[in-house]
């Protein structure tokens, strides 16, 4: 199992990159005035959304490895697990969120200030803060 909570570990990582570096190049590129760093940063956007959907899925895939592995016992009486599990759908919200802005700046729809996208970004930071604190103390 220590093989499996490593592999989780390592696609956890991944995925809050690009969840931190994503928003990151929504802030410039809703500032971008010119097409050809337009065309750019829609290249760079999309390549790092794959990325990210990648270390995503083999982040939950090995997650639910673990948890398989554990027989499912975190389900009864952990409540520090319900509240993980609870803050891992809501970054699955941000991380789809972050899908469609690849796709409303692909579109050339975006109507979002750089501000707006500032702001978003520092979501992912709160998660991780709370998720790793109730993974490491299990507080409840």
């Amino acid at each position: 199992m220590l093989w499996i909570k490593a592999f989780h570990i390592i696609f956890v990582v991944t995925w809050f990159a690009g969840l931190f570096y994503l928003p990151r190049l929504f802030v410039y590129h809703a500032d971008t005035q010119d097409t050809l760093s337009d065309e750019r940063f829609k290249i760079m956007e999309r390549r790092l959304m794959i990325m990210t959907h990648i270390g995503g899925a083999l982040s939950l895939l090995f997650g639910i490895w673990l948890l398989a592995g554990w027989r499912m016992g975190l389900l009864t009486g952990s409540g520090w697990f319900h509240a993980k599990l609870t803050l891992v759908a809501l970054l699955l919200v941000y991380h789809h969120l972050c899908s469609r802005f690849v796709k409303t700046f692909r579109d050339n729809r975006n109507t979002r200030s750089a501000k707006f996208y500032r702001l978003f970004n520092e979501a992912p930071s709160v998660l991780l803060i709370a998720i790793v604190l109730l993974a490491v103390v299990k507080p409840f």
